[in-house]
């Protein structure tokens, strides 16, 4: 009965833990790294193929997005998640995929024409199709039996649509443990969504600590903030241009503006346009606006018990097309543009910058988290001009961020919902978060409110049964180094290919316990032979 934590330890980014339990091998999660880390996530201790399920908190891609590639090497087991996630899950993992494919077809035509080797892609649409299969949707409060070891419930946690806490019951000879993972815990008082839920009890909790040093500053009234920011941007005859996730945080902008326009709050530009410049997100809104009642809070049913759709209004276009795309910045019509990706790492939002950060009469406003390393960051930081399709432009636009809209809980939200448990858990390991914050909230639990609490980085194992750690790592932070020369690249890239090669080595040998003298010896040999024709 044992947990090695191996992503989003010290880091905000590629949450992955290993669980095992009575022989079975299971993941909680299994994320893609986003903008730049801080430390190095050491690699799966296992072979994919062994794994025997995921339990998936929620579809955001830094929980899911590696799934595809868990897929692709090897894995087919079950994924564990609400219906909900599971919906959004199936238009996320395929974009996923898409934006690989794209990535590795742009870089191998540089590389060609450099007469450098070709990319290929982490993973591809086949993959993220093949994955998509092994989904099972899971309702919230129902227990769900994996396997005669455990035993899982999702809870609502109030993040996004469908996302979710997991409470684990583990049993192992006649030891029986219960683990909780929060999963990242919501905001109160988001639209759409309920609030987070609480758990009565467990021995171990695993949390997140994205904003476990800080707080979201006193509630402002987001609707009269966002009609302000949109008047006097509609009035100096510019465009609003909105970065934002294309699932939960898009649909959460598409409320407000609806009540903006219902109250007449932005004057003199009735009827102003607002465009959805996200196939994704428009995609991602039509799940939201058909899934169960289940998931959405006493707000959100009475816009529609009183027969309106809390996500359409007039004015609202949703784009498809990448001419239609191209159209938004040849029109002189003052508008708002909600575009992906909310990072502006990628996705069309990096067009309409490119259109519109230069011109002083527009604005770029930020809904949600910038992550360091990311371009959204970098102007949100105050940039003074930035690198766009080659093109070095100029940020003379106002730069505005709509401060408490954020879909995690700040300090003050992490520390209700640990203090909600009826007694205090045995231990609590801090994730999710960077350095600082995983570590301030550790020492918050540990000595303001008398709990035993740990940020495990990145290798770190602990015996559930025991009660003790089996290994406690020290973080490998990430090496920043100038940009090697191609034949650097390509020596670095051959020399960690030989590395997981021998990692996959190692797995496979341990597999052979119990095989056939003769075969062991062949092995053996073959292996030795091997080694020795490196030395010469």
């Amino acid at each position: 009965m044992k947990i090695t934590f191996i992503g989003a330890a010290h880091d905000v980014t590629g949450s992955c833990t290993l669980l095992e339990v009575g022989g079975h091998r299971v993941l909680i999660d299994y994320g893609m790294r986003q903008g730049a880390t801080a430390f190095e996530p050491v690699p799966l201790p296992v072979a994919e193929k062994d794994i025997e399920c995921v339990l998936l908190t929620h579809a955001h891609v830094d929980h899911s997005g590696n799934l595809p590639l868990l897929y692709k090497n090897g894995f087919r087991g079950k994924i564990y998640t609400t219906e909900a996630t599971r919906n959004l899950c199936e238009i996320m993992l395929r974009d996923c995929a898409n934006i690989q494919m794209s990535d590795a077809e742009y870089k191998s035509r540089k590389a060609r024409r450099a007469g450098e080797p070709e990319v290929a892609p982490l993973f591809d649409l086949n993959d993220a199709e093949g994955v998509l299969k092994l989904f099972r949707g899971c309702d919230y409060g129902r227990p769900v039996q994996i396997s005669e070891s455990l035993t899982v419930r999702f809870t609502d946690i109030g993040h996004l649509l469908g996302s979710a806490c997991i409470e684990a019951w583990l049993h192992e000879g006649d030891v029986t443990r219960k683990m909780v993972f929060s999963g990242d815990v919501g905001n109160t008082k988001q639209p759409i969504i309920r609030d987070p839920e609480r758990v009565a009890e467990a021995d171990y909790v695993m949390m997140e600590s994205t904003y476990g040093d800080r707080l979201h500053g006193g509630r402002r009234e987001y609707i009269n903030t966002l009609a302000g920011f949109i008047q006097r941007t509609l009035d100096r005859g510019g465009n609003v241009i909105i970065p934002s996730f294309a699932v939960g945080r898009t649909q959460e902008m598409l409320y407000f503006i609806r009540e903006i326009k219902n109250a007449g709050l932005v004057t003199g530009h009735d009827g102003f346009p607002v465009y959805v410049d996200s196939p994704m997100a428009n995609e991602a809104t039509s799940v939201f606006m058909q899934c169960d009642t289940q998931y959405l809070d006493e707000e959100t049913k009475a816009v529609m018990a009183a027969g309106e759709n809390p996500l359409v209004f007039p004015g609202l276009h949703l784009t498809t097309s990448t001419e239609e795309s191209r159209a938004l910045n040849t029109d002189g019509e003052p508008k708002i543009i909600i575009s992906s990706s909310g990072m502006c790492d990628a996705g069309r939002v990096r067009h309409h910058l490119k259109y519109n950060l230069w011109r002083p009469e527009c604005m770029v406003l930020f809904v949600g988290y910038q992550a360091v390393g990311t371009l959204g960051r970098a102007i949100y930081d105050g940039a003074r001009s930035v690198k766009l399709f080659g093109d070095q432009v100029a940020v003379n636009a106002e730069i505005q961020y709509l401060p408490g809209v954020s879909g995690h809980a700040d300090k003050a939200g992490l520390l209700d919902w640990i203090r909600g448990f009826e007694t205090k858990p045995g231990k609590v390991f801090v994730n999710h978060g960077d350095e600082r914050a995983c570590e301030e909230l550790a020492r918050c639990l540990r000595e303001e409110h008398g709990m035993d609490a740990f940020a495990p980085f990145s290798g770190t194992e602990f015996d559930l049964a025991a009660g003790e750690f089996v290994r406690i790592t020290e973080g490998v932070r990430v090496k920043r180094e100038k940009a090697a020369s191609p034949a650097r690249r390509r020596a670095d890239d051959a020399y960690r290919k030989l590395l997981d090669a021998v990692n996959r080595l190692v797995l496979a040998a341990k597999s052979c316990e119990g095989m056939a003298t003769k075969d062991l010896a062949k092995l053996t040999g073959m292996v030795v032979s091997l080694t020795e024709k490196m030395k010469k």
